[in-house]
C-alpha cells in the first residue's frame, strides 16, 4: 500500500486536472467560500452548518488536534471538492473513522469525488483506522450509490434521528465498511483512467 502522497495532480475523465492536498489552516477562508456557494439543497442535511465562522474556527481546532483530516481538490485553483476523516483517539471506536464527502455540482461526474475518498482511505489506512463510516439521510440517493459501488453496506437506520436545517425529521442511515475491502473497490474503479492519473 503506497503511503499518502500529497499533494499529487489527478487527471479528471473530463481532462482536466485537480490538485489535490492536505488542508490546513491557510485553506480555511477558501473552504468556507466553497461551503457557502454550496445550494441549500445540498446543505440541507449536513451534521453542521458549514456557513459560519464559528464551524470553521471548530474545524481548524480538529485538523490542528489530528482529530481531522481533510483533503482538499481544485480545479483551476478553486476548491471543488473536499473530504474529511474524522476520528477519536480515545474509547471503543479509536479504531472507527466517518467519512465526510462533498463535491461542487459542477465537478460531479469526473472522478474527483473518487479520487477524494481514495486519498481519505489512504490517510485512514496511515492513521491505523481500521473501519470507515458514513451517515446519511434516506433523500441522498446518489451518496448511497456511490458509498455502496466502494462496497459500503447499511448497518443501521434510526428512524426521525436527523433534524434538517429547516427543522424537518429525517431517517438517519448508517452506511460502513472495512478500509481494505474499501481500497479494493476503488482501485477496480479507477482502472479505467489510471494510466496517467496522477504526476506530482
Amino acid at each position: 500500500m503506497d503511503a499518502l502522497d500529497l499533494p499529487c495532480i489527478v487527471h479528471l475523465k473530463n481532462g482536466k486536472g485537480a490538485t489535490l492536498s492536505l488542508a490546513t489552516a491557510g485553506d480555511g477562508t477558501a473552504l468556507l467560500s466553497f461551503y457557502r456557494a454550496m445550494p441549500e439543497e445540498d446543505r440541507l442535511v449536513l451534521k453542521e452548518d458549514v456557513t459560519t465562522a464559528d464551524w470553521l474556527d471548530r474545524f481548524l481546532q480538529k485538523l490542528s488536534s489530528g482529530e481531522a483530516i481533510s483533503i482538499i481538490g481544485k480545479v483551476g485553483g478553486e476548491i471543488r471538492g473536499e473530504a474529511t476523516l474524522h476520528r477519536t483517539f480515545h474509547g471503543w471506536s479509536r479504531h472507527v473513522g466517518e467519512i465526510r464527502l462533498n463535491v461542487d455540482r459542477a465537478a460531479r461526474g469526473q472522478g474527483l469525488g473518487l479520487e477524494l475518498a481514495r486519498q481519505i482511505v489512504k490517510s485512514a489506512i496511515d492513521a491505523g483506522i481500521d473501519k470507515i463510516v458514513a451517515h446519511m439521510v434516506e433523500s441522498q440517493v446518489a451518496a448511497k450509490r456511490t458509498f455502496e459501488k466502494l462496497g459500503f453496506h447499511k448497518e443501521a437506520e434510526l428512524p426521525g434521528h436527523v433534524t434538517d436545517i429547516h427543522g424537518k425529521r429525517r431517517d438517519l442511515l448508517i452506511y460502513a465498511n472495512d478500509v481494505s475491502h474499501i481500497w479494493s473497490a476503488m482501485e477496480s474503479m479507477l482502472g479505467d483512467f489510471r494510466p496517467d492519473r496522477a504526476t506530482r
